[in-house]
């Protein structure tokens, strides 16, 4: 089992799925990285030698900014909002949806399980 930016990516699966295991890397930057590389794309992990999974390594390293370095980017950027108190930051700090959702309706991810209003009955028809 290879270890890559501190995850272990699954060995019977092909690279370029297995490096979508590791957070912050997607479809096109796990082609980027293999190609870069010039790993073809049928290659699975347990084919590969530890030179290349060194080489993904440390080009993983270099240009990509992936695991908890990102979660605590994407959190400070939220935070930073926060403190700001912008229209964004009060959504975040309210736990309302952050991009423009409607929430009359719907919503009921953000908001959470929906609270009984007392005497407020259904309509029928």
């Amino acid at each position: 089992m290879a270890r890559i930016a501190g995850v272990n990516i699954p060995t019977n699966k092909r690279v370029l799925i297995a490096l979508t295991y590791i957070h912050g890397i997607g479809r096109a930057k796990a082609t980027e990285i293999t190609t870069s590389l010039g790993i073809p794309a049928e290659r699975r992990v347990n084919q590969l030698t530890d030179d290349e999974v060194l080489k993904i390594r440390e080009l993983i390293d270099r240009d990509f900014q992936v695991e908890g370095d990102l979660r605590r980017a994407v959190a400070m950027n939220i935070k930073r909002l926060m403190d700001l108190g912008c229209y964004r930051g009060l959504r975040h700090r309210r736990g309302l949806p952050v991009h423009g959702q409607r929430t009359h309706t719907n919503a009921r991810t953000r908001k959470g399980p929906a609270k009984p209003i007392a005497g407020k009955k259904k309509v029928t028809k």
